[in-house]
């Protein structure tokens, strides 16, 4: 019933910047605070960023904070991950997610929803 959809990465240079989508299939997305989260090669899923439901909220992880810009479209049941002067250490798989609670608790890693990820590799 709910589906979460990313798109957008590809294969970019240093200093590059990208813009992820987020669809969602999700009868409470006003409500519902959106996040994104990146998994690189033998390392554990990290926190990127997370956007409340009004989106007057947001809150970035130290590593992108300054280069990365969450944001969401509530007609459109979108929500969006603009990354500029991405580095190396960004590359990896980008996933979205969704917690019908609190966009707070996303900051720790809690969510409804899932999505099932899009690949960004940024080359040095």
């Amino acid at each position: 019933q709910v589906q979460l959809v990313e798109s957008g990465g590809g294969l970019v240079q240093a200093g590059d910047s990208l813009r992820l989508s987020c669809a969602a299939s999700l009868r409470t997305f006003s409500s519902s605070g959106m996040g994104w989260f990146r998994q690189a090669p033998g390392k554990e899923r990290e926190f990127v960023a997370a956007i409340s439901g009004s989106g007057r909220i947001t809150t970035y992880a130290d590593s992108v904070k300054g280069r990365f810009t969450i944001s969401r479209d509530n007609a459109k049941n979108t929500v969006y991950l603009q990354m500029n002067s991405l580095i190396a250490e960004d590359t990896a798989v980008y996933y979205c997610a969704a917690d019908r609670t609190s966009s707070s608790r996303l900051r720790v890693g809690i969510a409804d929803y899932w999505g099932q990820g899009t690949q960004v590799t940024v080359s040095s």
